[in-house]
């Protein structure tokens, strides 16, 4: 048994789920795509006694990394991904909340950008950095190996995948990327999706109407 512990702070009118990933041991825990609503997320963390220690982002659309400057800045926390190839859409996070008549939201720049086959860490647990685009360029997969969880943004949700009806967006990278990425990690791995409920790559594999 690992000592990885996950637990989901819905944010946003877009119900984004913020993931906290907390080696339980030491009570260090990442943040996943705070998309908004930093009070909430600070509350979750104190009211569960977890140390925050990092800012992780799959990928750049408002609704992931929206709130991501604000926490940091309140945490003295560093921002780590997505990939490089996001930063255009991280820096216009402002301009894509007017579009949904959201306030409250800034742009970010990462103190450092991930690329695949980079590992981040928290406390003692590992996770493999994926490069998994189509839903945008940058996007970017969390897998702890040994704790059989991945952590997948918008790549991939349970009965579906993501949107790819952008100017940026690629629908058949998308289904490689799952195909190629994803369902290797094996059918029993389990997964937190940016929005809904999670899943199983065993799950999708044999129930995903996109991917029969």
């Amino acid at each position: 048994m690992t000592s990885l512990r996950v637990a989901v702070v819905q944010v946003t009118p877009i119900q984004q789920n913020c993931t906290l990933l907390t080696d339980a041991e030491s009570g260090q825990t990442a943040i996943v795509d705070p998309g908004g609503d930093v009070d909430r997320i600070v509350a979750a963390l104190n009211a569960n006694a977890l140390l925050p220690s990092a800012i992780w982002l799959t990928h750049g659309h408002l609704d992931h990394a929206g709130g991501a400057a604000e926490l940091a800045e309140r945490l003295r926390l560093e921002i780590i991904g997505p990939d490089a190839r996001d930063a255009m859409l991280l820096g216009n996070i402002v301009a894509q909340a007017a579009e949904y008549g959201l306030t409250g939201l800034r742009d970010c720049v990462p103190d450092r950008y991930l690329r695949e086959g980079d590992t981040v860490s928290v406390g003692t647990q590992v996770f493999e950095v994926l490069h998994c685009p189509g839903h945008t360029p940058g996007h970017l997969v969390f897998v702890n190996t040994a704790a059989r969880f991945a952590q997948v943004g918008d790549v991939l949700f349970a009965g579906s995948v993501g949107r790819t009806d952008f100017a940026y967006g690629d629908h058949a990278a998308l289904i490689s990327s799952i195909r190629t990425k994803l369902l290797p990690l094996g059918d029993d791995v389990r997964f937190v999706c940016g929005h809904g409920p999670a899943s199983s790559i065993g799950a999708e594999r044999v129930g995903n109407p996109f991917l029969q």
